[in-house]
């Protein structure tokens, strides 16, 4: 385990609107605020089309190959993430969440593309007095998590 400290800062109450990118709005919000690093909570809709990444195809295969899932429909979702800034400095939302659609759901990274079925609220929490960023990880092919 590897771990660091840090304080709460600014928390935003965010709406993201119908057809949104939610990795591409909430990073470029990040960006545009001076976000660096954050936690997020996150609930809604998830749009009909919407990928989310939902395992490695093997385990423990020596190249990691992701799998993809596609929302068949509108789906209601809730989520936890991160904000931390990768090697150049830009801030990388980690977002995983929980889909459902009657009795069906689904758990996966949003990074794959979710578009918001319209809207989706987000809280969003600045950390403070923290230097964790997100650097290349040769083994995995991951920008891994160094707190």
């Amino acid at each position: 385990m590897k771990y660091s400290e840090a304080r709460p800062g600014r928390t935003f109450v965010i709406r993201l609107e119908d057809g949104e990118s939610v990795h591409e709005t909430l990073e470029a919000f990040a960006t545009e605020q001076g976000v660096q690093r954050a936690s997020l909570t996150v609930l809604g809709g998830a749009d009909k089309g919407s990928r989310l990444v939902v395992g490695p195809e093997e385990s423990r295969a020596a190249v990691i190959n992701p799998m993809t899932l596609e929302l068949y429909d509108a789906h209601e979702i809730t989520g936890t993430g991160t904000i931390f800034p990768n090697a150049d400095g830009r801030p990388i939302l980690h977002l995983h969440i929980a889909c459902g659609r009657e009795e069906n759901s689904v758990t996966g990274c949003a990074r794959a593309g979710v578009k918001v079925w319209h809207v989706m609220e987000v809280v969003m929490t600045e950390l403070l007095q923290n230097e964790a960023k997100r650097l290349p990880d040769a083994a995995t092919g991951f920008e891994l998590l160094i707190p």
